[in-house]
């Protein structure tokens, strides 16, 4: 789910690809939502590198990391996914909680490197949430928060998936794929919600090589397709977890 990439996103799950996608070549203009242009791998082997391909070490105390950017630009090819038993369910958090949203983010990042919000105030937080067409859709299982999606409205009609994720009880059990369609689905309703923001015209997100085993698959089965690539060195990190010695 950016969640990917300085330990966002991503924030979600990919396994070794078992298809293939042509990258991009060059570099792709920037523009809403999108990064600063980059160059995308070329050479041999130019689709979609393994997951895995990216985390190797660069320099001592460094790790290198892959993060791939992935869009929709209509929701025609987003399939509906049902949910996996009648005691999942998400909602929406309407009434932003700094608390509340913080313990989602630690819950779910904490094994897979989500580090960029840690260093957040209180103020900040609350900052973050209360921007217009920001919206936290939260999965439940019996009463359990299970996982989320994050949206955040960019201009012209954008909306980024900023952060998506399963608290690791709960991964492998078929909610994470009803929970991505469901948030993308409101990713493309979103204006309806927000009075004054545009229609949405394009759903972006990116993953990178510290989430999880599925993310790369979830994401390609719900639609979304590769416009760019790249690979630099971050500082090797320890996962920090939700609080010292989750998750055994």
């Amino acid at each position: 789910m950016r969640e990917a990439g300085g330990g966002r996103l991503a924030r979600v799950q990919g396994v070794p690809l078992r298809r293939s996608l042509p990258v991009p070549q060059g570099t792709r203009p920037a523009g809403p939502g999108v990064r600063a242009p980059v160059r995308t791998r070329r050479g041999r082997g130019a689709g979609v590198p393994r997951l895995g391909e990216g985390r190797g070490h660069g320099s001592l105390g460094r790790m290198r990391v892959t993060t791939w950017s992935l869009e929709q630009t209509s929701p025609d090819g987003l399939p509906a996914v049902p949910a996996p038993s009648e005691h999942v369910t998400v909602v929406r958090a309407e009434t932003p909680s700094p608390e509340f949203s913080r313990f989602l983010y630690t819950a779910v990042g904490g094994d897979i490197l989500w580090t960029d919000r840690l260093a957040l105030s209180y103020a900040q937080w609350q900052e973050t949430l209360g921007r217009p067409g920001t919206e936290t859709w939260v999965a439940y299982e019996k009463g359990t928060p299970a996982g989320y999606v994050e949206l955040q409205a960019q201009p012209e009609g954008v909306v980024e998936i900023a952060y998506f994720g399963l608290i690791p009880a709960f991964r492998g059990r078929r909610i994470g794929g009803h929970l991505l369609s469901y948030g993308t689905a409101r990713a493309w309703d979103l204006a309806d919600r927000w009075p004054g923001l545009p229609p949405t015209e394009r759903v972006w997100l990116h993953t990178c090589s510290k989430d999880g085993e599925h993310a790369m698959d979830n994401y390609l089965r719900r639609g979304f397709t590769l416009f760019d690539t790249k690979v630099e060195e971050e500082p090797d990190a320890v996962t920090p977890g939700p609080w010292a010695g989750a998750h055994g």
